[in-house]
């Protein structure tokens, strides 16, 4: 990555957007989806505090990759680099998050919970929202 390639820009464009997605899709579960679980299923209270310090923890990257490539505008190497090594690290946390969720609420998720509203806000970003 030594060398500023044209699609940079189009590269980093895509990146906040990712990042800003999957941050609102966090939230949506936190907020919304999650508290309606616990709802229904007190009994998750655990799982569920496990998966909001994953989305902390997410959200931590995700600021430090923003941080990067606010910094990275105009520059080479180096700062691309950095934001790599930022979204190696968000792949395997994200990785990890994806099986340890589908193993832990999948099937109470599958015997359905009311949906408040909070669909919308899990799942905005299919339809490209914001």
């Amino acid at each position: 990555m030594g060398q500023h390639r044209p699609d940079d820009g189009v590269l980093v464009t895509h990146c906040l957007a990712f990042c800003a997605a999957l941050a609102s899709h966090h939230r949506g579960e936190d907020t919304g989806m999650f508290a309606e679980l616990l709802r229904e299923r007190p009994d998750l209270a655990k799982t569920v505090a496990n998966l909001v310090e994953d989305h902390e923890m997410i959200a931590s990257i995700l600021a430090r990759v923003v941080e990067l490539v606010d910094r990275a505008t105009g520059s080479h190497g180096p700062a691309l680099e950095a934001i790599g090594r930022e979204l190696d690290g968000l792949a395997a946390i994200m990785e990890s998050h994806f099986n340890y969720e589908e193993r832990a609420i999948s099937e109470a998720l599958d015997a359905g919970i009311p949906d408040t509203g909070w669909s919308d806000r899990v799942f905005r970003f299919r339809e490209g929202g914001h």
